[in-house]
């Protein structure tokens, strides 16, 4: 009996377990797309199933890739969601007090700048941690929500026809045999914002401090770096991305409702923690956010042609989490992961400007 591996086994092991905790993630979407493949083969795999779950996870990667730049310098904001609300909310009493689509749109994003404002002040210059701070204001933003709309759903004819198309058009690309190939609207919007993240986090003096914060607050202060300004700035982009995903799902649905966008918030953690999955540190990075959500995408689409109860899509989600938190931390147990989480949950004391 061997009692003893071998070098060459120790290495392969160790390799194999290196490759599974930088890749597994991306692993891990490719055997869902296959195994919905095998399960759908008539219905999975088409151009028409895939723009529908690009339409469907749109509202979601606009959350998703703001929310990395906030979790890029270690800090967290649970009211994505329930700014996502507000949001739709405050746009439908524009439109029922007769406002246009312009002034209800610029409203809303105003509306969203100011509450990422107010929690990038409560974590950044006040001090208190990302998580308390975001779920105190979570409670605030869901709160006037209910009390703006009476805790009714805002519909009917007040909703302008150019703001309801605009969520559910597309723009014709051509055709593929006899598909037609268009690209949904709100997949434009996403894909957009997707680029902007990108460049912002990888091209700009701007994203390397973001990240020289995320990795140590202590040493980016002694080089000069404005933290308490950039975090502040992080989370007033986060909460744009909130308020421009509330429009977009009032505008699919065609119906404002004070609670809408609060399964945004969880969906969008899973997102960004499968995506620093793919970092060798463990960093957020918004192209690993982009496979989180194309996961729980899949996951959702294939679920649903399955015909499995959303009870279950809902328990897989937190699955996903914790498996995506379980890889982050034994792939960096001492790095940027472990001091992102230790933060976390701690008081930190104001930041110096």
């Amino acid at each position: 009996m061997k009692l003893f591996a071998s070098a060459a086994e120790t290495r392969a092991r160790f390799s194999l377990t290196a490759f599974l905790r930088r890749y597994g993630t991306l692993v891990g979407f490719i055997l869902i797309v296959l195994f919905f493949w095998i399960q759908r083969p008539q219905t999975f795999m088409t151009i028409p199933n895939w723009v529908n779950i690009s339409r469907q996870m749109s509202i979601l990667g606009v959350v998703a890739f703001a929310m990395t730049i906030v979790m890029v310098t270690g800090d967290f904001d649970l009211s994505v969601g329930a700014m996502a609300s507000l949001v739709g909310i405050v746009a439908g009493t524009t439109f029922q007090s007769g406002g246009s689509v312009a002034s209800a749109v610029t409203l809303g994003l105003l509306v969203g700048a100011v509450g990422g404002l107010l929690n990038g002040v409560l974590v950044a210059a006040v001090g208190i941690s990302a998580f308390v701070a975001t779920l105190g204001t979570l409670t605030v933003f869901r709160g006037l929500a209910l009390y703006i709309s009476g805790g009714a759903s805002i519909y009917g004819r007040t909703i302008p026809a150019e703001f309801s198309s605009f969520g559910r058009g597309t723009i014709a690309l051509g055709r593929i045999g006899e598909t037609d190939l268009v690209l949904p609207n709100l997949t434009i919007l996403a894909f957009i914002t997707l680029v902007l993240v990108f460049i912002v986090l990888n091209f700009t003096i701007v994203g390397r401090r973001l990240y020289a914060i995320g990795g140590n607050m202590e040493a980016a202060r002694f080089g000069g770096i404005r933290i308490r300004r950039l975090r502040l700035l992080s989370f007033v982009i986060s909460g744009l991305g909130a308020a421009v995903a509330g429009l977009m799902l009032f505008s699919r649905l065609s119906t404002a409702h004070p609670t809408q966008g609060e399964g945004l918030m969880l969906q969008a953690i899973a997102a960004v923690f499968l995506g620093m999955t793919l970092s060798e540190e463990s960093q957020p990075n918004v192209i690993g956010t982009l496979i989180g959500v194309l996961i729980l995408g899949v996951l959702a689409n294939g679920l649903t042609q399955m015909q499995i109860d959303t009870y279950i899509q809902q328990i897989s989600t937190g699955v996903i989490i914790i498996l995506a938190v379980t890889l982050s931390s034994l792939s960096q147990q001492q790095g940027h992961f472990g001091r992102w989480l230790r933060r976390l949950f701690r008081q930190s004391p104001a930041d110096s400007s």
